[in-house]
């Protein structure tokens, strides 16, 4: 019995590292994407059922030890990422913990770090997945193509001249582990995240906030998501060794 439940524990050790290495290659191939918010993984162990140790077992006679078994939660690690300058008028940072809104084809808004804004043809300010950027009344952030330069302050008004655009939404969460992250750097508001405005949002024009991804940390985190992969396997090979051992043995 207690091979069978150390089968059993590896398989769901199997199970988590699978979660670990799908993180870790999401993490990895989204290094470069501005903004981007690491998927963090944590492991911890989860009692689920007994199984009998005998006379020489550690109480000295016959009792029942639980039989603990891996369980994983997956998470989003929102540190913020290093600012950079890339002299872009449209490119938008944030020095606070808050989220730019994005408008989904869908409906749905979606939050981002990814300040990499560009114009489209009709003058709507737009993210990289070309979803258009929402001011604070809920609107697309419309440009005009005659009035001039953009400026954008710490505040997030938008101008050109002497035309004011309207303000960005930077919405910020009492509860940011909420959110839910899908693709291209973007996450949706969870239904515990407690949305609000962002009272100072910091936003710096002509700037890019890099993902908080350690490339190298991932490739370690890589390596040892193998030898763990590898190690379990070992450990369901041995056992069903013994078995067939067994097996034979009694004919």
């Amino acid at each position: 019995m207690p091979m069978n439940i150390g089968v059993y524990q590896s398989a769901a050790s199997l199970s988590a590292l699978e979660h670990w290495q799908e993180a870790v290659s999401q993490n990895i191939s989204a290094s470069q994407v501005p903004g981007y918010r690491g998927r963090s993984v944590s492991f911890s162990a989860q009692d689920n059922g007994q199984f009998t140790v005998g006379e020489n077992g550690p109480h000295g006679s016959e009792s029942n030890l639980p039989a603990s078994f891996p369980s994983v939660t997956s998470g989003v690690n929102f540190k913020a990422g290093e600012t950079q300058p890339t002299g872009r008028t449209l490119d938008l940072a944030l020095q606070s913990s808050g989220f730019f809104q994005v408008l989904m084809p869908d409906g749905t808004h979606a939050f981002t770090r990814n300040g990499t804004f560009s114009e489209r043809s009709d003058g709507t300010l737009v993210n990289s997945s070309n979803y258009p950027v929402l001011a604070e009344n809920g609107t697309p952030i419309v440009l005009s193509q005659t009035a001039g330069p953009v400026n954008i302050t710490r505040e997030g008004a938008v101008s050109q001249g002497d035309t004011q655009l309207g303000r960005l939404s930077v919405t910020s969460f009492a509860n940011p582990g909420a959110l839910v992250p899908i693709s291209d750097g973007l996450l949706l508001g969870g239904a515990t995240a407690n949305p609000g405005a962002t009272e100072h949002p910091g936003v710096m024009q002509g700037y890019i906030e890099s993902s908080n991804v350690s490339p190298l940390f991932e490739m370690v985190n890589l390596v040892q998501v193998s030898r763990l992969y590898e190690a379990n396997q070992k450990v369901i090979t041995n056992a069903d060794q013994q078995t067939q051992k067994t097996m034979d043995a009694l004919g």
